[in-house]
């Protein structure tokens, strides 16, 4: 039996708090940021004071397509300086992220950071506690959180809609986004670090509260991959807790499929959460005592997810509170990422969070 969920009313959009539209400065000016972050702004009604690349050509025609952009400015110190701009939204490189990151800090500004939030742990940490040291909010980007399907299953799990969590299981049948030729493809352990990285996510915060007792990963080239790609299409993650609970993220490579998806279930004690996300495929509903509610969904992942991070921030600093995507909360999904990137370097060996100490 399957009944559509009309009855019952989950606060999953994306929201702004009423009548606040902090100044914010973008940096970096990237396909992403031209592709979703301030189209996003754009629909939502951010108010985007600037913009800044230190690669000028990446400025080129932004104010022209997006007028509600005021202006470019020439350099970071600039932006910085302009006491109009509360939150800096960093969308550069991970490379480049930390020292971009602390001199905004230091200028007094709230952050949303593109993730991972840094390339090693230690960095991570420090950036959180910088934060904090100076009364600001410094918030990840992690985007999928807003995902409708995912955000719908993280506020039936928060209310012990399945009771507890013993496993969550997630499949990329789904083609690959383009990486021959992109920077993406430079980076080591491609699908598991920059990728991966939303799945290990969510997968943190559907097991929140349980400890980490190691984790698995493997990466590996397909029969398919062309010779030209350098970074390994396809990879698994396991994550295993310390009560017996797991969760298991795997990409098979380059699907081959008219209908793309991203299936997930969550199952616990009470009962089971599964869906779907991107590309079309979304779709979330709830299994207990043998009736199955489908949600009834508006939105999606691009764009509200970019929506959904940065509004919770602007409502953590309305409200003087740590913002959900906060640094502190996802330093534990960046150290399962490392601890997952460190197992693949060495052929699936299980990786204690010891091991990847801050």
């Amino acid at each position: 039996m399957i009944s559509t969920e009309a009855e019952r009313s989950l606060d999953y959009r994306p929201s702004f708090p009423p009548g606040y539209r902090p100044g914010l400065g973008l940096v970096g000016c990237g396909d992403i940021a031209r592709s979703w972050h301030l189209p996003t702004y754009a629909e939502y009604g951010v108010h985007v004071v600037g913009v800044f690349d230190p690669v000028p050509e990446a400025t080129d025609g932004v104010c022209d397509r997006f007028p509600f952009v005021r202006r470019v400015f020439p350099s970071l110190d600039e932006l910085l300086r302009d006491e109009e701009i509360k939150i800096v939204d960093v969308a550069t490189r991970p490379d480049v992220r930390p020292e971009l990151i602390r001199r905004a800090l230091e200028a007094g500004k709230h952050v949303l950071a593109q993730k991972p939030l840094a390339v090693d742990f230690p960095a991570a940490c420090r950036l959180a506690d910088e934060a904090e040291e100076r009364g600001l909010k410094l918030a990840v980007n992690q985007n999928g959180r807003w995902s409708p399907p995912w955000r719908i299953a993280t506020l039936l799990i928060e209310q012990g809609a399945i009771g507890e969590v013993l496993a969550v299981t997630h499949l990329h049948d789904r083609p690959l986004p383009p990486l021959v030729g992109t920077h993406f493809d430079e980076l080591d352990h491609f699908v598991i670090y920059d990728y991966f990285v939303h799945w290990i996510d969510i997968c943190r915060c559907w097991l929140d509260g349980k400890k980490v007792e190691a984790v698995r990963a493997f990466d590996y080239r397909t029969p398919d991959q062309p010779a030209a790609a350098k970074s390994p299409w396809a990879a698994w993650v396991e994550i295993h807790y310390e009560d017996g609970a797991s969760a298991l993220v795997r990409s098979v490579g380059e699907a081959r499929t008219k209908c793309p998806s991203c299936p997930f279930w969550v199952h616990g004690t009470e009962g089971t959460i599964r869906g779907s996300v991107l590309l079309g495929s979304d779709f979330v509903e709830l299994e207990r005592n043998g009736v199955n509610s489908r949600f009834a969904l508006e939105g999606a992942w691009y764009p509200d997810g970019f929506a959904g991070a940065l509004g919770e921030l602007v409502t953590s600093i309305a409200e003087n509170r740590e913002p959900f995507n906060s640094a502190r909360h996802n330093l534990l999904s960046l150290q399962m990422t490392l601890a997952a990137c460190s197992s693949a370097e060495e052929g699936a060996r299980a990786v204690s969070l010891d091991e990847i100490p801050g």
